[in-house]
């Protein structure tokens, strides 16, 4: 691991609820900027001294700052000479190709992600996304992994996966991130981290809608763990690796989003079982829950790739075809027995 004992420049850009944690965290012994889109709540946070849009009660270091100046932000980033940068995007998957053209023909040192899902429209990872934008010559990681961002700013342990092809960029995100209440592990498999943290939103949402239906923890259980057996199918159908699904991006992450009551995607679950419209479920959320878009790029991708995904077609069945949610559950109940490896 690189061992960096002084503060370096990070700049977060994507001031949600995620990326303010990561910031507040980071802040503690790095020198953090914090930029946000929308100048109004940039200015309101930094006189309020905490996001009360997105992550209120948790009041912001004296040392971390915000801006709203796109310029400003990268260039905290570019930092002189001997310095360790680090420039990490926190928008939703959808906000993550319109932040990337904005970055497009500016000096950046790296870019590390921390969203998770797949593209919906043309049903691309991330790093295939940051691909397609910055091409290759921008070294790219994902930081992924069991997190809620309350959690993480109130300085509890959590455990994240870096991932990236480009070992300099993993030792780098490692050194950076890695200390505190914070462990960081390595690997080099950016489709399988990817994935994992892709679909575990959409078996969340399943999850919670059968504890909303009150069918019990045996449910909760055969629902995580096929839903695991789902993940592993689409994940080495892309390239994943098995291996990386039995981590901290594909169990680690399951297990916490699927029975965790901070778990947004669980939320909308819980809600469907009630017979809320998704139009309502999302406006009271008031967040973005990344297994609702999910859901749908995921059930095109797996059909077109021939991978056997019941549960997530399940899940999108409820959401956009009008099923209701008992009928998620007796379609899932009346399958034909498999081999339980397949």
């Amino acid at each position: 691991m690189l061992d960096i004992k002084q503060s370096q420049p990070v700049t977060v850009l994507g001031a949600g609820a995620w990326g303010t944690a990561v910031a507040i965290a980071l802040a503690a012994r790095h020198d953090v900027l914090l930029w946000g889109r929308n100048p109004e709540q940039m200015a309101q946070t930094a006189a309020a001294r905490e996001n009360t849009d997105y992550l209120p009660g948790f009041p912001l270091p004296d040392t971390l700052r915000v801006t709203a100046d796109l310029d400003a932000a990268v260039a905290h980033a570019a930092a002189p000479p001997g310095a360790t940068p680090l420039l990490i995007a926190a928008c939703p998957v959808a906000g993550l190709r319109p932040l990337l053209e904005q970055l497009r023909g500016r000096a950046i040192p790296n870019i590390v992600w921390l969203c998770k899902g797949f593209e919906y429209g043309t049903g691309l990872l991330p790093h295939q996304v940051v691909r397609e934008v910055l091409g290759d010559s921008t070294p790219g990681a994902a930081l992924s992994g069991p997190s809620f961002a309350q959690e993480v700013a109130r300085g509890l342990p959590c455990a994240l996966t870096v991932a990236s092809t480009d070992a300099d960029l993993r030792e780098r995100v490692v050194g950076l991130v890695h200390g505190n209440s914070i462990r960081v592990y390595a690997c080099d498999d950016l489709v399988g981290v990817e994935v994992g943290g892709a679909v575990k939103n959409i078996l969340a949402i399943a999850t919670g809608t059968a504890d909303g239906l009150g069918l019990g923890l045996n449910a909760r259980a055969a629902l995580i763990t096929r839903g695991l057996a789902e993940i592993t199918r689409l994940g080495t159908a892309l390239g994943g690796q098995a291996g990386t699904f039995m981590g901290l991006t594909g169990m680690g992450d399951l297990i916490l989003t699927c029975t965790g009551d901070l778990s947004r995607n669980r939320r909308v679950g819980l809600a469907l079982a009630q017979g809320k419209p998704l139009d309502t479920i999302v406006k009271e959320l008031g967040h973005v829950a990344e297994g609702v878009p999910c859901a749908k790029a995921v059930r095109e991708l797996a059909a077109k790739l021939g991978v056997d995904m019941p549960i997530t077609n399940a899940v999108a069945g409820v959401l956009f075809d009008g099923d209701a949610a008992p009928e998620m559950v007796a379609r899932l109940l009346a399958r034909d027995p498999r081999n339980e490896l397949a």
